[in-house]
């Protein structure tokens, strides 16, 4: 585990769709059980390590992870756990007019997710405080296309179930 994580909304659900019961259940991705456990299997160790949750403290991502998940999911239980035990790092996000993260370029370019921008400005304002910041993600294959700009800007990116995630982005890069 590195020291500081951005952690993408879909480890959250994807943890969380291990419960049947979930609404995330429904929607995650992967959609092999077999894959969802192995993402649980990381948050479950986050959760357990003294690794660090990057959060912003004008709260996109908590809002984001809030509009994806029930209070009761393992996902926003994990970030609770985090918060309750002093292992969170605030940094600050700049927000457009319509609430997504602002990226200077080429990243403003190349991260086109909308979404994916505040996980990106945050991990950069945590690389300025505290010298490195990682981005972890399991469903969406995006983060794949963005690794070598990400890269270039002194960012890391950890793949939870790289094999799959890969393989999806290579299929989807077809298209």
């Amino acid at each position: 585990m590195k020291a500081r994580y951005v952690v993408d909304t879909n480890v959250l659900i994807a943890a969380s769709a291990i419960d049947a019961s979930s609404a995330a259940a429904r929607n995650a991705t992967p959609a092999d059980p077999i894959l969802r456990m192995k993402v649980w299997q990381w948050l479950s160790d986050f959760q357990t390590s003294e690794s660090r949750l990057i959060l912003d403290g004008e709260g996109g991502i908590e809002k984001e992870y809030g509009n994806k998940l029930g209070f009761n999911d393992y996902g926003r239980q994990v970030v609770m756990y985090k918060w309750n035990t002093s292992a969170v790092d605030l940094v600050s996000v700049e927000y457009d007019t319509d609430g997504h993260g602002i990226l200077t370029e080429p990243l403003q370019t190349v991260v086109h997710d909308l979404a994916d921008r505040k996980m990106v400005a945050a991990a950069l304002d945590a690389q300025t405080m505290h010298g490195e910041s990682t981005i972890a993600f399991a469903g969406d294959t995006d983060w794949h296309g963005w690794e070598l700009a990400l890269q270039a800007a002194g960012l890391h990116l950890e793949a939870i179930i790289p094999a799959w995630s890969q393989a999806k982005f290579a299929e989807k890069s077809k298209k």
